[in-house]
């Protein structure tokens, strides 16, 4: 669109491509519901306060325009399909950008997953931004499929797409001026570098944020969040399917901190986004439960535009991007309409789109097991276990003195204690390690999966090490995903090819895979809402306290296995 046009379009003399007529939109510098017409030129705003003739006129009456949300801080392989079905499953709710980390397949297969994304965001109709995985492997403590050290990150770094470096998880690396950690942080001083430090506080804090961190999605407490925003940071306040954060941190989401926040899901898989919806689902409960619209619609949009760098869009202003979102009023933050750079989006407009060859689709390599495999050791002492807390990735440091059979630990079930384990899959070193894990309340069969943080292994937890063995196994033979099995028997599976990671179907028909995944899991007597992704996140070594990883179980608090 040449510049002239704009200029012509917002002055009147020409008609606008566009004219959204006879409704409001959300004013969030005043916090005024403005009734006016809205101008859109190509991909811009270019009238608004004034009477507009259009091309193409759309009667908006009695609803409201809002800027199109942005989720800043995700990983769209945890939501089980490629970008392009993500694209499709959640721009009609109104997440007009997304800032991705594609840590999970850069785990798994390198620079090749990152090509695969940003090869991906040039084609879908939200704007999918990149930020570039800044810790593969994640830690020293846990055998990834690849190493990214900075030299093969530089490449990418002027993509159209990539903003800056993605969530800096190893915050101990970066206290003790690890080598690695110091290059890439180097690298890109006065750039945007995405911040991961759950608990940090005081001097370690500090020593943090001096390397150029400034955003923060791990925060679980207001209290935690305040000393972070007065030290400079921006907060993403996070709901997705396993970390729900959003009712602890609405004390801090107010008007006079909206500048300072930011939303994001990290991890929503599509049962969840069906039942429940996206970043629209944040924003109706925050209102819901009194947070102030103003400061939530904020949040949602011109506050995190800002945080990231991305100067064109959060405001429904002339010479803005047209990202907008009907709503049918402010609380119920409804969509009836989307617009997309001034593009109303359809199936027609999803059709435009050229698809992108997956990747990864042989990265299962893990070898056979059998139940043998999954034994411990008698021990007279404690032992640790890992607690789980429902709704958070952080897991607890239990210790409990298991019952035992012959000369080997047993499950607890009185205690809800049943086995977990982690299996190498790269291809690497075939490690295999076990443990026990309470909060599950599993009574009988296992549950395995490829989707394992930050490295992604096959992570099984069980009662029976028969069905263990039954449930690691199959996921190599559907190559990856989600397998429960109950009686020797697999109830229940979703194949995620590509990585290990993501699906090949519709996201539909993901949706609806998943409906039956949860019952079979539910049929073992789980208590959890969402157990498939609270076992993707029990080999993550980089959220306190206790862990499992390929290598063993994992003190997160000494950075150390467990001997």
């Amino acid at each position: 669109m040449r510049l002239e046009t704009y200029i012509d379009q917002g002055t009147g003399r020409e008609p606008a491509d566009i004219v959204l007529k006879g409704g409001h939109f959300y004013d969030l510098v005043t916090g005024e519901l403005v009734q006016s017409d809205i101008a859109i030129c190509g991909d811009r705003i270019v009238g608004t306060g004034e009477a507009y003739r259009g091309q193409t006129e759309i009667d908006i009456s009695g609803q409201i325009v809002v800027p199109g949300f942005i989720d800043t801080h995700l990983h769209i392989e945890s939501s089980l399909v490629t970008p392009h079905e993500f694209d499709r499953c959640v721009l009609p709710y109104g997440v007009t950008t997304a800032i991705c980390d594609p840590h999970e397949i850069a785990n798994v297969i390198g620079t090749e997953g990152i090509q695969y994304f940003l090869d991906s965001s040039l084609e879908t109709i939200m704007d999918i931004r990149v930020q570039l995985s800044s810790c593969v492997p994640a830690t020293h403590l846990e055998t990834a499929g690849a190493d990214l050290p900075i030299e093969r990150l530089l490449p990418f770094r002027h993509h159209p797409k990539v903003i800056g470096l993605a969530e800096f998880m190893n915050f101990p690396g970066v206290i003790h001026k690890d080598p690695v950690c110091m290059a890439k942080l180097e690298a890109f001083q006065g750039g945007h570098i995405d911040g991961h430090a759950p608990l940090l506080s005081g001097l370690g804090l500090n020593g943090y944020l001096s390397a150029g961190i400034r955003t923060e999605h791990e925060c679980t407490t207001a209290e935690e969040a305040m000393e972070k925003i007065r030290k400079g940071m921006h907060i993403l306040v996070r709901e997705g399917s396993v970390s729900k954060d959003l009712h602890a941190l609405m004390p801090i989401i107010t008007e006079r901190l909206s500048p300072h926040l930011a939303l994001c899901t990290d991890d929503r898989n599509p049962l969840d986004i069906a039942e429940e919806g996206h970043l629209d689902f944040i924003i109706r409960t925050a209102i819901a439960h009194g947070v102030e619209p103003l400061a939530i619609y904020r949040a949602a949009s011109i506050s995190a535009a800002r945080a990231f760098g991305l100067k064109d869009r959060g405001l429904i202003a002339p010479g803005w991007r047209a990202d907008l979102v009907v709503v049918d009023n402010l609380a119920n933050c409804k969509a009836q309409m989307v617009f997309s750079a001034g593009r109303l989006v359809n199936d027609e407009l999803f059709a435009t789109r050229k698809p992108v060859e997956p990747v990864g689709l042989d990265s299962v390599k893990a070898r056979i097991v059998k139940a043998a495999d999954f034994s411990v050791p008698a021990r007279q002492e404690e032992q640790p276990v890992i607690g789980v807390l429902p709704g958070k990735i952080i897991t607890e440091h239990r210790r409990f003195r298991l019952p035992s059979s012959g000369n080997q630990s047993t499950v607890d079930l009185a205690n809800d204690i049943i086995r977990v384990a982690v299996i190498e899959r790269h291809g690497k070193n075939g490690n295999h390690a076990n443990g026990f894990v309470q909060g599950f309340g599993l009574k009988k069969g296992a549950i395995a999966s490829t989707v394992g943080h930050d490295s992604h292994n096959i992570c099984v937890v069980g009662v029976s090490e028969e069905d263990m063995a039954l449930a690691a196994n199959r996921l190599g033979e559907i190559r990856g995903g989600f397998v429960v099995v109950e009686d020797g028997k697999v109830t229940g599976e979703i194949a995620l090819p590509v990585a290990g990671l993501m699906s090949l179907e519709p996201y539909e028909t993901v949706r609806d895979i998943l409906h039956e995944l949860r019952k079979a899991a539910y049929a073992l007597g789980t208590t959890l809402t969402e157990p498939f992704l609270q076992v993707a996140f029990l080999p993550l070594p980089v959220i306190p306290h206790l862990k499992i990883s390929d290598k063993g179980m994992v003190d997160v608090d000494k950075f150390a296995l467990i001997g």
